[in-house]
């Protein structure tokens, strides 16, 4: 007989330790030289890891140009990041569109695939699934182009692979806050 406190059953055991989740962030900047350089240097010097960097002016007239930034961290870690990032020079704003203001999130990828006859048929019908588009044909091989969530680029790749790809190249994740106000 259990005279405990604690409870008999292993269903009630509570795994109190925070998960990492992943992150994309949007940061912006001025457009000068060195911007991004100290931006990365962040998440470089304190060993914060990048899965994915894309920059673009936004505002050719206030010479701003969005960062998005996706990492993955504890909630503690992701709200460090974002108030170091806050306090570099030339940052305007930072917003975690994964929980502050749910965004719409999308990819490139480019994927070059080589095959003949039946596994040629097949790469052709599953770009047809998955909407990729075809942007250069040969008499063997195929190069895709292929948006969507990292996810959906992910799943295209990993069923080209059987089918003959032989290499392929993403852009790396764009995202922008729903609804009608500027982030």
């Amino acid at each position: 007989m259990n005279t405990s406190n604690q409870p008999a059953s292993a269903y009630f055991l509570v795994d109190d330790q925070e998960r990492p989740r992943k992150a994309t962030l949007s940061v912006t900047v001025d457009n000068e030289v060195g911007a991004l350089a100290r931006v990365v240097a962040l998440f470089s010097g304190r060993g914060y890891n990048i899965e994915s960097l894309t920059v673009a002016e936004t505002d050719h007239q206030k010479h701003t140009s969005r960062i998005t930034i996706v990492t993955s961290g504890t909630n503690e870690v992701i709200t460090q990041i974002m108030a170091q990032i806050g306090r570099l020079v030339p940052v305007h704003r930072v917003v975690d569109l994964t929980v502050e203001k749910p965004g719409v999130e999308r990819e490139m990828a480019l994927i070059k695939v080589a095959g003949e006859g039946d596994r040629r048929a097949e790469a052709l019908r599953l770009s047809e699934v998955f909407r990729a588009r075809v942007i250069d044909i040969t008499h063997t091989s195929f190069i895709f182009e292929l948006t969507g969530t990292p996810e959906k680029i992910d799943a295209f790749v990993d069923l080209m692979i059987p089918l003959g790809m032989v290499e392929y190249s993403r852009t790396g994740v764009v995202a922008i806050g729903r609804g009608a106000e500027a982030q």
